[in-house]
């Protein structure tokens, strides 16, 4: 699986701990922020210009909180994104929402928790049926 990864300066130190994970374990790993982006919102619409281009791609975002990633990934049309701090709710995000990122916040998880909070993330697949519905809405706005 290609996973695409970015950070601002407050999200590098987990960005790069996690990405060293992440291609230990077989992943894919396009790193959208080799140098650190002095704010998550280049970092982040770096992300989802290739998710756009790479639809089967799956990203991640790091900033201080995750919030202001997961503001500007919502504001591309047709970007799905839930900012996380839980296995579960990361599970469930794609699995119910077909989101195609997630936003982490270096602040608010540490690198253990980050890495499950991946692993269940890239883990899960879109179940679709009765959730088709709410993602063709969240598609069509903006």
């Amino acid at each position: 699986m290609r996973v695409v990864i970015g950070a601002d300066n407050e999200g590098m130190e987990l960005k790069e701990w996690l990405k060293g994970k992440l291609l230990q374990k077989g992943f894919t790993v396009e790193d959208k922020s080799i140098q650190p982006s002095e704010n998550f919102i280049a970092s982040t619409l770096a992300i989802t210009k290739d998710l756009k281009k790479h639809p089967e791609s799956l990203g991640i975002a790091i900033d201080k909180y995750g919030a202001g990633s997961f503001i500007v990934a919502t504001k591309v049309k047709g970007m799905i994104a839930a900012t996380v701090s839980d296995e579960r709710s990361a599970y469930m995000t794609r699995e119910h929402n077909n989101s195609q990122m997630i936003t982490l916040g270096s602040a608010i998880v540490g690198k253990e928790l980050a890495l499950n909070i991946t692993i269940a993330f890239l883990g899960a697949t879109y179940s679709g049926g009765r959730h088709q519905i709410r993602v063709d809405m969240l598609n069509k706005m903006g």
